[in-house]
């Protein structure tokens, strides 16, 4: 005669999932606040040229973006194996850069439309007669702020 009694059946108990949604929700706000969108489909190779002397952009908000560079090969039936301009996710004509670049600026703060950068991302092969046009351009619509996006390394490994 025993006072106490061993539980025969072995049951866990229950687990409760009372805050199993809570949980959900604050995974899904982490999530959508982390996660960076991307801004546009490369289109263009785009090999960088390597620079030895190169400084870092510290405000990306500030920066408008042109590619420049032989379309990938997917493109090259349409558009051929010269040089193009990508503009967001478009190709686009060297007279379009001005109009890309008013639009780009109208879409920004009013107190930073003064200070856009635009960045120039070439293709090392691609002609430098493409990018003397650009330049015109942007010199049309007062967009004088330009950047070579570049790797760092030594200049002359580009001559190979």
């Amino acid at each position: 005669m025993s006072k106490f009694n061993k539980k025969k059946d072995g049951d866990l108990p229950a687990v409760s999932t009372a805050s199993l949604p809570d949980i959900v929700f604050m995974l899904l706000f982490f999530f959508m606040t982390v996660t960076v969108m991307k801004d546009s489909t490369l289109k263009v190779e785009n090999t960088l040229p390597n620079a030895s002397e190169v400084k870092k952009l510290e405000k990306k908000d500030r920066i408008i973006y042109l590619y420049v560079g032989k379309p990938t090969r997917e493109y090259q039936k349409v558009f051929g194996t010269e040089s193009k301009i990508q503009l967001n996710d478009k190709f686009a004509d060297v007279s379009d850069v001005g109009s890309y670049i008013l639009q780009e600026r109208a879409k920004k703060a009013q107190e930073l439309q003064n200070v856009l950068t635009t960045a120039l991302k070439v293709d090392k092969n691609a002609n430098m007669g493409i990018i003397s046009d650009i330049k015109q351009e942007l010199r049309k619509v007062n967009a004088l702020k330009v950047n070579y996006t570049t790797y760092e390394g030594d200049a002359f490994r580009n001559l190979q």
